[in-house]
């Protein structure tokens, strides 16, 4: 599907400076910005809400991927639509019509992806797959960061990469979740487009040469 996107999360930034964050991720030639929005139901954390993507946009025009990690996701969509993000991806687990729900993302005229953490089988997603334009396998546990890859979530991504190839669609694989240089090699091979890397990316002293790491995989 072409090169490997690297799609830092500030997740893993200083809170204190979201704006330093945004420019630490462009300076290293990263692809992607992705925002984890958690509301400490749907999973055990708090972040931030779409002002913060409305802030990040007036300083910056790199992809924003928006990440929804709550309940009722069909609630607040449409106010990170307004933000300026590019891309909008819910979980599965949250929506109460999800194919539905895809629709009305690309009616506000963003990218709609959808996500399933470790506990949902992949197979849930046959249904939707036509309609969404990425995927979104957490490798991890949702709800913070820091946590290491569960190996067992690859054979999701070969799954749903083998899906796209044998009905000819077109969506984006993005694995999110222990991401690393030690990692990012096996997402990539099983299929993933994407790599959502958040405490690897802010922990090296050299951005840049991470983001060429990751890409070369």
């Amino acid at each position: 599907m072409g090169k490997t996107i690297v799609a830092p999360s500030i997740l893993s930034a200083d809170f204190a400076d979201f704006g330093g964050a945004l420019a630490r991720i462009e300076n290293a030639g990263a692809d992607w910005v992705h925002l984890d929005v958690m509301d400490g139901q749907f999973v055990p954390n708090l972040t931030f809400g779409p002002k913060l993507a409305e802030d990040l946009r007036r300083r910056s025009s790199i992809f924003f991927d928006v990440h929804l990690m709550v309940k009722s996701p069909e609630l607040i969509a449409p106010a990170f639509a307004a933000a300026g993000v590019d891309s909008i991806t819910f979980h599965i687990e949250a929506a109460a019509q999800p194919r539905q729900f895809l629709q009305a993302i690309r009616d506000m005229g963003k990218k709609a992806g959808i996500s399933i953490v470790p506990s949902t089988p992949a197979a849930t997603l046959n249904e939707l797959l036509p309609y969404t334009d990425l995927i979104l396998v957490m490798t991890v546990n949702p709800g913070y960061g820091g946590q290491e890859l569960i190996p067992e979530c690859l054979q999701k991504v070969r799954f749903l990469a083998d899906e796209r190839q044998k009905r000819g669609l077109n969506y984006l694989l993005s694995v999110d979740g222990g991401i690393h240089s030690q990692t990012a090699g096996a997402a990539v091979a099983a299929g993933a487009d994407v790599l959502v890397a958040g405490s690897a990316f802010f922990s090296v002293p050299d951005g840049a040469a991470f983001v060429r790491q990751l890409r070369n995989c």
